[in-house]
């Protein structure tokens, strides 16, 4: 391993792992790495052979006790030479003791395993230009009196109380910047002064990527999609649907949209409580 480092990311750099993940074909967000530098500003690190970058991978830390894997990326060039794995190890040594997630592909689970993550469930992305009749007639079954509001105009505490329903831990700062950022649009669902659903859209390489997802019905997850879609080009959105979540599965099968891609939610222990009934889209298969 002579002439291989390991530093933190650069701005540069984070730009660098976007693209990397663009050519894997994950269709990540045009501006998703400025929320994610927020998240854990020395989280991304990246694997140099003499100065040539050959590595990345992220490893988030989330309040005291939980931590995410993201990004694990070889440069084809680079494979079969141990670079990723001494990455992977720096990764894991970032996160230790704390229980540690992550969305694997499906060439990369068994590996996985053999580190100590164990499946939960799949993130299956639906993709496609959601049916226009099926998506009002869906968006009316239990969305009577939701109304559709910018997220902007809620106390952020009431969004930030919301999200802690779907992951495990608080990430206020990540969520503050992920809602807010220029050229994406946040909506949520509000019932009587309460929360009951919340959609984020933004701008990507090729589909515009939803997520989070959170819904209190399949009726207000339609809701919430009808007039999130009305901001992507073309109408082509994808949504990565947990499959435990059989109505959500139900809803994007039923407006047309279809799987193109799917990632195992693993975790290093005992999968955390959350409301996975209410869970129609992951916020991102790179931080959780």
């Amino acid at each position: 391993m002579t002439g291989f480092e390991i530093t933190g990311a650069s701005a540069a750099d984070m730009e660098m792992i976007r693209a990397w993940a663009d050519e894997e074909g994950w269709n990540p967000g045009d501006t998703d790495r400025f929320a994610f530098a927020v998240a854990d500003p020395e989280g991304f690190l990246v694997g140099r052979l003499d100065g040539e970058p050959a590595a990345c991978i992220s490893a988030v830390r989330y309040g005291a006790g939980f931590g995410f894997i993201g990004f694990y990326i070889a440069r084809p060039a680079f494979r079969g030479r141990g670079y990723g794995i001494r990455l992977w190890q720096a990764g894991m040594e970032r996160l230790d003791g704390r229980l540690v997630g992550l969305d694997g592909v499906v060439d990369q689970q068994d590996n996985y395993r053999k580190s100590g993550f164990r499946s939960a469930w799949n993130n299956v992305r639906h993709e496609g230009v959601p049916q226009g009749a099926a998506l009002d007639a869906a968006g009316a079954d239990g969305a009577d009196g939701v109304e559709i509001v910018d997220a902007a105009t809620l106390p952020f505490r009431q969004l930030a109380a919301y999200d802690r329903r779907f992951f495990p831990a608080s990430r206020d700062a990540f969520l503050s910047a992920w809602t807010g950022l220029p050229g994406r649009t946040a909506l949520a669902a509000v019932r009587g002064g309460r929360i009951e659903g919340l959609g984020v859209i933004r701008p990507c390489s090729s589909a515009s990527r939803i997520g989070p997802l959170y819904a209190a019905t399949p009726g207000v997850a339609a809701a919430l999609l009808r007039r999130l879609a009305e901001h992507a080009p073309g109408g082509e959105v994808a949504v990565d649907v947990p499959d435990v979540n059989r109505a959500a599965t139900a809803l994007f099968t039923g407006l047309g949209l279809v799987p193109t891609f799917e990632a195992a939610r693993m975790y290093t222990g005992p999968a955390p409580e959350l409301d996975l009934a209410g869970l129609y889209g992951v916020t991102s298969l790179e931080l959780g």
